[in-house]
């Protein structure tokens, strides 16, 4: 089956089209600066040059048009026929507290989908456009939804809830969401593979760092808890989000620097993490750069990404009363030796025991273990394929029809 996966912005529309037999990426790109002016796409399909077109689109419905025109064209696309694509995937950050599995976007769905605008107000609209976008250019294609939260959904009610009133979790659904739970998922689901194939008795702990960044138990094949909370602000440090912190620092810099409600969750989420602390910017490149040159505070930053990451496969560990396997993916997760090494110094008494020379490897597509041959835990670097999960839940719900 050929699924196109769409991962939609405010401003932008990010695609793939998979054939689902073999797994294959035809073809791939982004449709940048949607509404905004100066807009363009940038397409790549498997086997040809990258192709660029600047072109005015006025919203998702004519991003998508020229994505479907792009796919077409004799010399730069893929396919025959817009019939070839069978159902489109499409990413949502956010299902709230109403979808715990992808779903197809009926009208019911859909609907229920915009009250999900509250626990993600910055995501959730351009999922709506983008959805809407693929309805209109291709309105007999089945559209399926495929919700990052869906996974932390088997969480235990101990383990989700705050301890503030229990009518805040009644009225608002005030509760632990999490986030990436699509990579999270796809990634444990690789190295239940790697450890025999047999999800019953597993227990892992996936790390996926990058800009954005979240560490999940998964034991038994299920996630049993996750660092992200009630929006992606929580949980680690990352690359301008502070993650978790104590909630009374949020009224003591109202006060002290006169701000707004709004203002300061954008400067929590804008401001801080690597960015705040290094002084040099969020990209970790740009972080590993100044630390090799000195500049202690961007070792600072580091040093404060390791600490926390240790401190929760600890913390995970004991929730599941042991590890079998500790997973990175994500940008940092995936090609920084030195927060990886640094991270599982020190859980020697777990039975971690990482092989150095392994762990300085170069850019790999496939699965790497980092692990020594007689580490009791398996550490491996896994790259993350969200896309591959969309498609292939798009594909089994379509098949069920």
């Amino acid at each position: 089956m050929k699924v196109l996966v769409v991962n939609a912005g405010s401003s932008s529309l990010k695609y793939q089209l998979f054939d689902t037999a073999t797994n294959e990426v035809l073809a791939k790109g982004n449709c940048e600066r949607i509404g905004i002016g100066g807009s363009r796409i940038i397409h790549k399909t498997a086997g040809k040059d990258e192709f660029i077109k600047e072109t005015e689109l006025a919203d998702h419905s004519a991003a998508t048009k020229l994505v479907v025109d792009t796919l077409l064209d004799k010399t730069v696309g893929c396919i025959a026929s817009v019939d070839e694509i069978e159902a489109i995937g499409h990413r949502v950050v956010h299902g709230g507290p109403y979808f715990s599995k992808s779903m197809l976007a009926t009208d019911e769905v859909m609907a229920t989908l915009e009250k999900c605008t509250a626990y993600a107000p910055l995501h959730t609209p351009a999922s709506v456009m983008g959805i809407k976008g693929c309805i209109s250019v291709m309105p007999d294609k089945p559209q399926v939804l495929v919700f990052d939260t869906a996974f932390h959904q088997t969480m235990e009610k101990e383990v989700y809830m705050y301890g503030i009133s229990y009518d805040m979790y009644e009225e608002y659904g005030i509760r632990r969401y999490g986030a990436h739970g699509t990579s999270h998922r796809y990634v444990a689901a690789e190295m239940i593979k790697l450890l025999g194939g047999k999800a019953e008795g597993t227990k892992i702990v996936t790390c996926h760092i990058g800009n954005g960044s979240s560490i999940t138990a998964v034991k038994d094949g299920k996630c049993v808890d996750t660092s992200m909370g009630f929006t992606p602000l929580d949980g680690i440090m990352m690359g301008t989000r502070c993650g978790a912190i104590d909630p009374a620092i949020v009224p003591f810099i109202m006060e002290k620097k006169g701000m707004t409600a709004a203002e300061v969750e954008s400067y929590l989420n804008k401001k801080c993490g690597f960015d705040g602390i290094s002084g040099v910017g969020s990209d970790s490149r740009d972080v590993a750069r100044a630390m090799d040159e000195g500049n202690e505070r961007a070792k600072l930053a580091f040093d404060m990404l390791c600490y926390q990451i240790k401190k929760f496969i600890g913390a995970y560990s004991a929730s599941m009363g042991g590890v079998d396997a500790i997973v990175f993916t994500a940008g940092i997760g995936e090609h920084v030796p030195y927060i990886r090494e640094n991270a599982l110094s020190g859980l020697e008494y777990l039975g971690v025991k990482l092989d150095k020379e392994r762990n300085t490897f170069g850019h790999s597509s496939t699965p790497v273990k980092l692990s020594a041959d007689d580490s009791m835990v398996a550490v491996y670097m896994i790259p993350t394929n969200e896309e591959l999960v969309i498609a292939q839940d798009t594909e089994a719900i379509v098949s069920a029809l």
